[in-house]
């Protein structure tokens, strides 16, 4: 195992808990693939990780003691990340979340979502990925009722994005119950599944009755689960906005897959900026607007990214919403901090 020195900087922050490793962390030149040990500047140990370039950072601490990676470390990961969850396989009104998250249980590169008895395995750099046949034996030990597994590859050096990897293969669509709410899924249809379990608690609210008896607009809306959510929970209009073609026919399933009829809701294959332009001639207005862009994003010889161009959604999304209305602004984008993405939100609201 590689022993591995890093800066001061650094060597706090993995000892405050942040375990994600930047290049600048590093006193040597980024190393190969592989599991290492750090040390501070001063020789102590900090614990045990792994290096690995991915979209952010290039490397992660597993364990702030020196351990052996193995079957038994996988297996302690998953025991406990089931039990910290024990109490959402009790919940009648939801059955697809996420099963494992990363560094939050102590594993950085790999996430795990639950949809309706199937897991989605997602890895986040090569090398955790070629530690695969090790992680899925543990995990099938913890999680021996899962039916069958995909996986999604999000990193450049990946030959594909998703594939079955085992047991039953799911239906398509897939049905998921999420706060009551239907979503058709599909686990092996690219990168993407058709929702995204991390906006389950936004959903749950617009399901629950933030929406009720208000217009909502839902900008980038790919399959409409915002839109759904909001019309289930008594929106009296959605109006889905998003320039891919596809969209189009996800978002009227998500519809009719919950009895609501497609055709009582809007919905707009097209630019966002230009529906912003379109509304604003109609002189339209929304009591709710969803704003949850991807990190980044071309049309022709447009481009769209979160870190340049969030604050013009903004702009352009208060020209068009009502009085005392609601915006629910969100990111992804892993180059954009949460102090930042406030400021870029403020900075518009202030003017």
């Amino acid at each position: 195992m590689k022993k591995i020195t890093v800066r001061t900087k650094a060597a706090k922050k993995l000892r405050a808990g942040y375990p994600l490793l930047v290049a600048e962390d590093l006193n040597s030149p980024l190393l190969e693939d592989d599991f290492a040990q750090f040390f501070d500047e001063k020789g102590q140990a900090l614990g045990t990780g792994y290096l690995s370039k991915q979209n952010k950072g290039v490397g992660w601490l597993l364990d702030s003691s020196s351990v052996k990676i193995d079957h038994h470390f996988y297996v302690e990961k998953f025991v406990n990340a089931r039990a910290l969850r024990a109490n959402f396989y009790q919940d009648e009104l939801t059955n697809a979340f996420r099963l494992f998250n990363g560094e939050g249980d102590g594993l950085g590169g790999l996430t795990i979502d639950f949809y309706n008895g199937f897991a989605v395995f997602s890895w986040y750099n090569q090398f955790i990925y070629s530690q695969k046949k090790a992680i899925v034996k543990a995990f099938q030990v913890v999680f021996p009722d899962i039916k069958g597994a995909y996986e999604k590859l999000r990193f450049s050096e990946a030959a594909l994005e998703s594939q079955h990897i085992f047991g039953q293969e799911a239906a398509e669509p897939l049905l998921v119950m999420e706060n009551g709410v239907t979503y058709a899924t599909y686990l092996n249809e690219g990168l993407m599944t058709g929702i995204f379990l991390d906006q389950k608690n936004v959903r749950g609210a617009l399901a629950g009755g933030l929406s009720t008896g208000k217009t909502l607009l839902n900008m980038f809306s790919y399959t409409g689960a915002f839109s759904v959510a909001a019309a289930f929970g008594g929106s009296s209009q959605t109006t889905s906005v998003d320039l891919a073609k596809r969209s189009l026919d996800k978002t009227r399933e998500q519809f009719l897959v919950n009895g609501i009829e497609p055709e009582s809701q809007k919905i707009y294959v097209m630019d966002v900026f230009g529906y912003f332009n379109y509304a604003k001639k109609k002189e339209l207005t929304y009591d709710m607007i969803v704003l949850d862009p991807p990190s980044f994003a071309r049309n022709g010889k447009k481009t769209f990214s979160v870190a340049k161009n969030y604050g013009d959604l903004v702009k352009e999304a208060v020209e068009i919403l009502e009085n005392n209305g609601t915006l629910i602004a969100s990111t992804n984008a892993a180059n954009v901090s949460d102090k930042k993405f406030r400021q870029m939100i403020e900075e518009v609201l202030k003017k």
